[in-house]
C-alpha cells in the first residue's frame, strides 16, 4: 500500500510577499545615511584641479566616519559634509573645466591686443 508522508513545512509560500527594504533607505523611506561622494571626490582630484578635489575627499571621509558613528540613523553633521564633498567635488571639475576653456580664450585675446602694438 502507498502512503504519502507530507510533512508540514515552515517555509513560506512562494506567491507571498514581504515588504521589501531598500538598502540606502529604511522601510519609511527615509534614508539611513547620508552618501559620501567618495567617488566623486576622486574623480574630482583626476578630472579637477587636485588641490580642491582634495577637500572633497576630507569631507567625503568625515561623511563615512560620521555614518559609521552614528549607527544607521543619519546625523546632521553627516549631512553637512555630504553636502560640502558633493560641492566641492563638483567645484573642482568646474573650476578645471573653465581653466581649459579660459585659457585659449585669454591667449586669443592677448595676441589680437598685440597686434595693436606692432
Amino acid at each position: 500500500m502507498l502512503t504519502s508522508d507530507h510533512e508540514p513545512s515552515n517555509s513560506t509560500p512562494l506567491t507571498e510577499t514581504t515588504e521589501s527594504v531598500d538598502v540606502e533607505k529604511g522601510s519609511d523611506g527615509q534614508h539611513l545615511a547620508a552618501r559620501d561622494y567618495r567617488k566623486l571626490a576622486i574623480c574630482s582630484i583626476i578630472c579637477g584641479l587636485s588641490c580642491i578635489g582634495i577637500v572633497s575627499l576630507i569631507y567625503s571621509v568625515k561623511t563615512r566616519e560620521f555614518n559609521k558613528k552614528s549607527g544607521g540613523a543619519i546625523s546632521q553633521k553627516a549631512k553637512e559634509y555630504s553636502q560640502k564633498a558633493l560641492k566641492w567635488g563638483i567645484g573642482a571639475i568646474l573650476a578645471w573645466a573653465g581653466l581649459i576653456l579660459l585659457i585659449p580664450l585669454l591667449l586669443g585675446l592677448l595676441s589680437y591686443l598685440l597686434t595693436f602694438i606692432n
